[in-house]
Parts: C-alpha cells; structure tokens; sequence
C-alpha cells in the first residue's frame, strides 16, 4: 500500500467513524450501526455515497427519516415508548473507547475496507460504505431501504457503478 493512500484512508476512516458515533449519539444509540455508518458516509467529502443512492433513486434525507421510523418502529413493537420525531431522544452513554461499533456495524465496516482494497486498491470511499450496507438483509438499514422502496441489489450495483466511473 502506498502511504499517501494510507493516509487518505486513515483520514476518511477517522471521518466516517467519528460521524457515526455523533450520529448514533444523536439517535441516542450507545454504538454505531450500519445505519449510522451509511448516513456518516453522506457526509464525505468524496461524494460518492449520495451518487450511489442518487442512482439507486434514493435519498439521504429519505433514508435518515426512514431510519427513525425503524426505530421508532422496533420500538414500540417491544412496548418502549419514543419521543415524537423532533423531540431529542435522551442522551447516550458514551461508547467507553475509540471507534467502537455494534458487530453488524463492524461487519459493514470490515466490507467497506475490503471492497475498498479489492480490484482496483481505491481509497476507501463513501460508495464502499453503500456497496457494505446493501449486503445488510436484515436490520434497520434493511428496514429503512424496504420503506424506501429501494432494492438493495440495485444500491448495491449503483455503488459499484460510481466506484468505477460507469
């Protein structure tokens, strides 16, 4: 590996997980999930998540609302009462280290790094988090793209598209 593409990478890494431990934070969740990843990943400078979903006919702002109706949803099918959307949900506990995240979250992350290494050796990029999280069949990211009416097959398939220029 070479070291500038190293650290791009370090830099992107530190970027998305910090971004998804706020968002997490917010969601008043103690770890990050894929969910999370995939809305930090929005966020990259790179652009090439919100190309990805774009071309799969999604959107960001779509999916974030999604996301809080799956959990909102999640909840009360266990009888837990939520706030109403906008109201701010109770403040979690910090994750007690750096870059911790829910094991299906490390699963997305993991996948995002090896597609990001496979083939070409790209740096990783935000459309390797939307390529990781479309291989999510369960969960709130499967949940959020289904209310979306978004296959995760296509989304999948868009990633690789805006990964490789096409």
């Amino acid at each position: 590996m070479k070291l500038p593409r190293a650290i791009q990478d370090m830099r992107t890494i530190k970027t998305l997980l910090t971004a998804a431990e706020a968002e997490a934070q917010q969601a008043g969740d103690s770890l990050p999930g894929p969910e999370h990843l995939l809305l930090a990943a929005f966020d990259l400078p790179d652009g090439t998540a919100r190309q990805a979903f774009a071309r799969a006919g999604a959107d960001p702002a779509g999916f974030r609302a999604a996301v809080d109706d799956a959990h909102r949803q999640a909840m009360h099918d266990i009888g837990v009462q939520v706030p109403a959307p906008g109201r701010p949900l109770p403040a979690a506990a910090p994750a007690g280290g750096p870059y911790r995240l829910t094991a299906p979250g490390q699963e997305v992350f993991q996948a995002a790094v090896r597609l990001a290494k496979a083939g070409q050796r790209s740096p990783l990029r935000g459309a390797h988090v939307v390529a990781a999280v479309g291989d999510q069949a369960r969960g709130t990211v499967a949940r959020a793209l289904k209310a979306l009416g978004v296959d995760r097959g296509a989304l999948t398939a868009a990633a690789g598209e805006v990964l490789t220029g096409h």
